[in-house]
């Protein structure tokens, strides 16, 4: 089982090059878990960058996957990771279901990085043209 953090369902869907760095997460729906709130950050993240058509779009392909309801069991469990690894509210939300799934959760938000469970994805290798714009 996978989790993938809203970042990277972010990136993936954009067809970024650093979306392609999680194409093997991607590679079965049945085997991707996603937490509800990923969908609400993905959602406002490509309704804010392109419009609700779209946004509405990138959901339907999430709903692909088996989308996890943040009940009161799972919220207490997140409250507790969140607090242990002083995580945002939602990143605690998503830790947290990727470990009551057994699940990998895959992100490149520094936020994860160390924590057990976490695969983190690094960044593409900067291009010539990447590069160059950044001197």
């Amino acid at each position: 089982m996978i989790v993938v953090d809203s970042c990277g369902w972010v990136e993936r869907l954009a067809g970024t090059p650093y979306g392609e760095r999680y194409s093997e997460a991607f590679r079965d729906d049945a085997g991707l878990v996603v937490p509800s709130v990923c969908v609400t950050e993905v959602w406002r993240t490509i309704a804010r960058e392109a419009d609700e058509t779209a946004a509405l779009a990138a959901v339907a392909v999430m709903c692909r996957a088996s989308v996890c309801e943040l009940g009161a069991e799972l919220a207490v469990v997140a409250g507790r990771l969140g607090r242990a690894h002083r995580l945002p509210l939602a990143d605690s939300i998503i830790y947290a279901t990727s470990r009551q799934h057994g699940a990998e959760l895959w992100t490149h938000d520094a936020h994860f990085r160390g924590l057990p469970g976490v695969r983190f994805v690094e960044p593409p290798p900067r291009t010539a043209r990447s590069v160059n714009r950044a001197s």
